[in-house]
């Protein structure tokens, strides 16, 4: 009997470990993720975040201070590096103000529109899917760049971001370029964490995703270190890049997140279509 007892307890302690380990969901790890973000980072003690379906919509979050999360974003990410990017890249477009930004040079597009005719090369040039792309882009990069000094900051390793966007779905044209997808932003990514901490990319990260975006970026390196001019050209906009970000995050703390975008929309509101009497 003795024997038996002893048996069934070996099984047990080898069978129970294995039933009970907790399963790690994306989902779940957002608080914790988003906690450490925003406490490494000295952010608002106030902001919390929301996993939603489909589509994040923070265009509120400057005053409610909830940072939606898309669940979508969060099926491409496989540990809490991972999530970190997910979520720091929220937390960028809500402190470069993206939406207010956006809002903005949709009036300005809006107020040109309805000066030129709709079959100019002008109106055909703004309402071009090239152009809504590059501008959606360039939105993103930003918010890239800002999430990665959080990351960063939060102890995360910040080449995830790297990693997430190439598991995300690319364009057919980066397909047929043979480009990992989103090689754009993750370039931007990659050269801004070459410059400003070049140990985050010695120290690398373990994944086929990571492995075969380095085939594509290594040669685009070597290109640029070979040429002098290059290379200082690169150098330059590094340091014009780092400025802004830091700049753009010290407004964000000091105003606590007042939108100068949002200002800049309702005074152009007033003057182009001031109150009635």
């Amino acid at each position: 009997m003795k024997k038996l007892f002893l048996a069934l307890f070996a099984i047990s302690a080898l069978v129970l470990p294995a039933n009970s380990a907790t399963t790690w969901v994306a989902a779940d790890r957002v608080p914790v993720v988003g906690k450490q973000l925003v406490s490494k980072n000295s952010l608002p003690a106030t902001i919390t975040f929301k996993v939603v379906n489909g589509a994040a919509d923070n265009s509120t979050a400057a005053t409610t201070k909830v940072i939606q999360v898309s669940s979508t974003d969060l099926t491409y990410t496989g540990n809490d590096n991972e999530v970190a990017y997910v979520v720091a890249h929220e937390l960028g477009n809500v402190i470069n103000d993206s939406l207010g930004k956006k809002k903005v040079h949709n009036m300005l597009k809006n107020a040109v529109m309805s000066n030129v005719s709709s079959d100019s090369v002008v109106a055909t040039a703004i309402n071009s899917n090239y152009a809504a792309n590059v501008e959606t882009t360039a939105i993103a990069k930003e918010a890239d760049i800002m999430g990665t000094d959080l990351v960063i900051n939060a102890g995360y390793n910040p080449l995830a971001g790297i990693v997430v966007l190439n598991k995300m779905p690319g364009s057919s044209m980066e397909i047929l370029q043979g480009k990992p997808a989103n090689s754009e932003r993750a370039m931007y990514i990659y050269d801004y964490l070459t410059y400003n901490f070049p140990a985050k990319i010695k120290a690398g990260y373990g994944c086929n995703e990571y492995r075969a975006f380095l085939t594509y970026a290594d040669p685009i390196v070597s290109e640029r270190n070979a040429n002098s001019k290059k290379l200082a050209k690169w150098k330059k906009s590094q340091e014009k890049i780092k400025a802004n970000r830091a700049k753009q995050l010290a407004k964000y703390k000091t105003t606590g997140g007042l939108s100068s975008w949002g200002v800049t929309y309702d005074l152009l509101m007033s003057i182009t279509e001031p109150q009635a009497k």
